[in-house]
Order: structure tokens, then C-alpha cells, then sequence
């Protein structure tokens, strides 16, 4: 059974809001050159990942499918291995 206190606690934490504040941010800097549409089934991905240094800036930004992005292996603190 899903603990909803439990990930409400979690996604209250300040380096997961830091974390999904830079995603959004990436994601409407491409909503703003029409590269991604809402519902159009494309993530952004950073190239270089945030958690390997990356940062928000367009140059390190592509969309992709989000099937293509999402299957990566990841760590349990969810860097990419």
C-alpha cells in the first residue's frame, strides 16, 4: 500500500525541491522554443546529467521520447550508474 505522508514528507525536502525547480526550469526554457508540448510524450534530458555536474543552460538540453530517457539504470539516490 502506497504511504502518501511519506512521499508528502519527502517531496518537502529542500534539495528535492531544488532538484524539481531545475527539471521545470528546463522544461519551459523548451516549452518557450516550441521544441516540447504539454502531453506530447517527450521528456528534456540534460545531456550531462545534473547529478554528474550538468546544469540547466540550453546547450546541455535535448528532447527525447520519454521511453528513450527513462532507461537508464540509476542508483538508489537516482544518479545515472
Amino acid at each position: 500500500m502506497r504511504d502518501y505522508k511519506a512521499e508528502q514528507k519527502y517531496d518537502g525536502q529542500p534539495e528535492v525541491k531544488k532538484k524539481r525547480a531545475q527539471r521545470n526550469k528546463a522544461r519551459r526554457m523548451l516549452e518557450r522554443e516550441g521544441v516540447v508540448h504539454k502531453g506530447d510524450g517527450k521528456d528534456v534530458d540534460h545531456k550531462r546529467p545534473l547529478s554528474k555536474g550538468g546544469t540547466t543552460t540550453r546547450s546541455n538540453l535535448v528532447a527525447k521520447p520519454a521511453s528513450a530517457n527513462r532507461s537508464f539504470k540509476r542508483t538508489s539516490s537516482g544518479a545515472i550508474k
